[in-house]
């Protein structure tokens, strides 16, 4: 027998890393850092991707590629970028390997040293933007909107499957706009993507800001977020929406001529999302018995079950079934496998999150109907076979809009206004009977005086960031959780992943 699934309320770092290695999402790799997507995980990111990429390609942009190496002085031209990732950078200084001639394998070979040593894809803003100077040369060339679907690497010390890893996979939109108004539009533009996504098919609640200076992008004039809180109380930066200003244009001297035939720098943005989502999807939703996925990625979305073993009359339902179902646009599988007892498969297809299960046996057929379960509360109902499809089909729904229902209410619970530093430092300590001493403390929203000094202090301090400036802020006078400096309006601090 497998061992169980550690509790959410015993280890959480456990709990979560158990999910993701026993529900077959994905495994760590020879490689310190990186990690192996299974086929399951990287269906649900392959979910994940064909909705952004329609989502994407309805606003307007196309996909395009470019090259995984970026020549190192190209990071050099914009000072606040190469500050802000030269730490995570993997660097290529020779192009070929030869025979030890002291019998050890291979070796570098010390004559194919580069001239110039090249950077593994850290993100791609240099290697676009010097190409973008060939494309735009009149303000016809604009606005360009193109996204690529790539991998990169941030060298990584300390790792976790999905939410931090040396190599990842992402998306990053690069785009290029004749006026200020226009780039931030569409900065603000994909933070309502992603925002979107998230809630609408993560089932994910998320809130929209502004990140402090602090916490800016590297090169940013602006940086745009979506945040969201895990079960453990932490907050998840899912995914961020840049406004570049003229950085990148005038570091790469990127110039076009306007309509009244004067040249001008054109102005960018950044945006991208992660395969760390499938990460924030685990920890939003899953369970003691296993992973939980919305049914709109998961790649089975419903499974039939024989009871106790196929045969004839159960595969002739089941095969009309499926093509009922199909016609509807679901996913579906039949488990004939006969290896294995319905007990073992109802855990199995619990475990890896499936959110409908659909169990026909003899008996049931006898009376015309077939039990139906559904993964998220667990509730079971015998239903007509003839009705069985619409019901199932209807019972998606419902279990879509109860995860996004569900976890918009434990985030909003768990959003706590401080207006003193005793009780800010309180929050943030505090366990709760519930969870364990990893209990994050969930949003706190307090008044901050504006500067970094004091951001930094604060974190310090408790551990504590500032996850945005949220967009709907409303205006109110207080005074500085810290410094007790006048402050117009409340921001979100939370500790986070």
């Amino acid at each position: 027998m497998a061992k169980a699934i550690t509790k959410r309320t015993e280890n959480y770092s456990q709990w979560y890393l158990d999910i993701v290695k026993r529900a077959g999402l994905a495994d760590h790799s020879q490689v310190k850092g990186c990690m192996v997507i299974k086929p399951t995980g990287f269906a649900v990111w392959e979910n994940m991707k064909d909705q952004l990429d329609r989502m994407f390609k309805e606003t307007g942009h196309v996909n395009a590629y470019f090259p995984l190496f970026i020549p190192k002085s190209f990071l050099s031209r914009e000072a606040a970028h190469v500050e802000g990732f030269a730490k995570e950078c993997a660097v290529v200084t020779h192009h070929r390997l030869m025979n030890d001639p002291n019998g050890g394998g291979v070796v570098v070979d010390p004559s194919a040293k580069l001239e110039e040593e090249l950077i593994v894809r850290p993100t791609s803003e240099t290697i676009i933007w010097d190409t973008y100077r060939d494309w735009i040369n009149s303000y016809r060339d604009l606005p360009l909107l193109i996204n690529q679907w790539a991998n990169v690497v941030r060298w990584e010390m300390r790792t976790r499957l999905f939410m931090r890893t040396a190599e990842f996979l992402w998306q990053e939109g690069h785009t290029a706009h004749a006026t200020r108004e226009e780039a931030m539009e569409e900065s603000l533009r994909m933070q309502q993507v992603y925002a979107d996504f998230a809630e609408q098919y993560m089932a994910m609640p998320v809130i929209r800001g502004v990140k402090t200076a602090n916490e800016r992008f590297a090169g940013a004039d602006e940086t745009y977020t979506i945040e969201s809180l895990m079960q453990d109380g932490k907050a998840l930066q899912a995914g961020t929406s840049h406004f570049l200003g003229q950085n990148f244009a005038k570091a790469f001297d990127v110039k076009f001529l306007n309509k009244e035939n004067q040249q001008e720098y054109v102005w960018a943005t950044s945006w991208g999302v992660s395969t760390r989502l499938i990460g924030g999807l685990i920890m939003t939703h899953s369970d003691d018995d296993g992973l939980v996925i919305p049914p709109k990625l998961a790649p089975t979305q419903v499974v039939i079950v024989p009871i106790p073993k196929p045969g004839p009359e159960i595969a002739e339902v089941a095969e009309k079934l499926m093509q009922a179902l199909r016609a509807q646009g679901i996913r579906v599988k039949f488990d004939d496998d006969e290896k294995n007892r319905p007990g073992f498969k109802f855990a199995e297809h619990e475990l890896k999150g499936i959110p409908v299960r659909i169990g026909i046996g003899k008996r049931d057929l006898e009376k015309g109907q077939v039990e139906i379960a559904r993964r998220d509360t667990k509730e079971k109902q015998f239903v007509p076979i003839d009705g069985a499809a619409a019901f199932a089909a209807q019972l998606l729904d419902d279990i879509q809009q109860n995860l996004l229902q569900k976890a918009t209410k434990f985030r909003d619970d768990n959003i706590t206004r401080a207006d003193h530093f005793d009780d800010f430092k309180a929050i943030v300590n505090a366990t709760r009977p519930d969870q364990t001493e990893s209990w994050g403390g969930g949003f706190i929203s307090a008044h901050w005086d504006g500067t970094t000094e004091t951001e930094l202090k604060i974190k310090e301090l408790t551990k504590a960031t500032i996850r945005c400036i949220p967009l709907d802020n409303e205006q109110e006078e207080g005074r500085c959780i810290l410094t007790g400096k006048p402050s117009n309006q409340r921001v979100l601090f939370a500790k986070a992943y």
